[in-house]
C-alpha cells in the first residue's frame, strides 16, 4: 500500500512509521523537519496550507494522522483544532477516501455519560490536549464523505517493547487484569497499520489496549 504519515516524526507517528516500513508499504512521511529514514519519501509542509498538503496526499490508498500542536504549546486546544480541521479538508480535496486520525484518550466513557477529560482527577497539565481531541472528534462524526477511523490511545501509552498483542474496544477503556489500561507505542502502531491494512472501524472511533 501507499500511505502518507502526518506528524511522522513525534512519539506516535514515528512508531507508526516504523512498523508499516518494516511491513513492505510505500510511506510519503509528512513533517515540519524532515527525519534520518532513507527508505521513505519525506516531505515537509505546514499541514495549515490545505493545497499544497493535499496534492501530497493525491495518490494514496489511506492517510494516517499522528498531527500534535505541541503539549507545551500556550495555543494548543485551538491549534489542535484547526490544525487536524485543515488535514481533514486536505484529505478530502486529495480524494484519498481512508483517513485514520489518532487523538486522545480523554474522550472515552468510564462511565455512562462520563468521559475520562470530564473526571475530577484528570490530569489539569493534560486537559487542553485531551479536550480539543475530544472536541474534534465530534467535529469528525459529522463528515460523511471520507472512510475514516478515530483512534484513542489507552490510558498509559508507554515507550516499551513490541509484543504485537492487543484487544479492541470502542467508546469505553480496555482495562488488562489489573485494571489498567495500557499500551506500549510500539503496539500502537501494530494497531494502526492492522486497521489501515485490514479495516474494520469505518467512520467510528475506537481503542486498544493490553
Amino acid at each position: 500500500m501507499k500511505i502518507a504519515i502526518i506528524g511522522a516524526t513525534g512519539f506516535v507517528g514515528s512508531s507508526i512509521l516504523n512498523e508499516l516500513v518494516n511491513r513492505g508499504h510505500e510511506i510519503t512521511a509528512i513533517s515540519r523537519n524532515a527525519g534520518n529514514k532513507t527508505d521513505v519519501t519525506w516531505q515537509q509542509t505546514d499541514i495549515s496550507n490545505v493545497g499544497e498538503l493535499s496534492k501530497i496526499l493525491s495518490g494514496h490508498d489511506a492517510v494516517i494522522s499522528a498531527f500534535n500542536a505541541g503539549w507545551s504549546n500556550p495555543n494548543l486546544y485551538d491549534d489542535f483544532i484547526s490544525g487536524s480541521k485543515a488535514i481533514q479538508s486536505a484529505v478530502k480535496e486529495s480524494a484519498v477516501k481512508r483517513f485514520i486520525t489518532i487523538g486522545g484518550a480523554g474522550s472515552l466513557f468510564v462511565a455512562p455519560g462520563l468521559q475520562a477529560v470530564d473526571t475530577p482527577d484528570f490530569p489539569k497539565e493534560y486537559y487542553a490536549g485531551a479536550s480539543a481531541a475530544r472536541d474534534y472528534l465530534n467535529i469528525l462524526k459529522e463528515e460523511k464523505d471520507l472512510d475514516w477511523a478515530f483512534f484513542s490511545p489507552a490510558f498509559e501509552l508507554i515507550p516499551a517493547e513490541r509484543t504485537g498483542k492487543y484487544r479492541l474496544g470502542l467508546e469505553n477503556p480496555v482495562f488488562d487484569a489489573n485494571n489498567r489500561s495500557i499500551l506500549s507505542v510500539a503496539d500502537l502502531a501494530v494497531v494502526i497499520a492492522d486497521e489501515t491494512e485490514k479495516p474494520k472501524h469505518h467512520q467510528l472511533r475506537f481503542t486498544a489496549a493490553y
